[in-house]
């Protein structure tokens, strides 16, 4: 199974829960990510692009595997900080 996802990535959990009920309100996931998140792949609106399992730090890759096409985690946290994940595929 691979794997497609963007990311919102900070280091304060009050601002990634912020961002989440932003997003939860219709706010857009890729503009979001432009101006806050602390990721390189901000300049891309958080696109991760495609990954396999391992490739992900254990909590990130554990809430992907959970979620539905399209759909947003709660507040991940890992050693890079506070993740809001959105998941835009997946496939075997």
């Amino acid at each position: 199974m691979e794997w497609k996802a963007s990311h919102i990535l900070v280091k304060d959990r009050s601002l990634a829960e912020e961002l989440l009920k932003r997003l939860k309100q219709g706010a857009n996931f890729e503009s979001l990510a432009r101006e806050h998140s602390t990721c390189p792949s901000k300049s891309s609106g958080g696109d991760l692009g495609w990954f396999g399992p391992g490739k992900m730090v254990p909590a990130f890759e554990s809430a992907v595997k959970r979620l539905g096409v399209g759909s947003l985690s709660d507040v991940v946290s890992s050693s890079f900080g506070c993740h809001v994940i959105k998941v835009t595929g997946k496939r075997d």
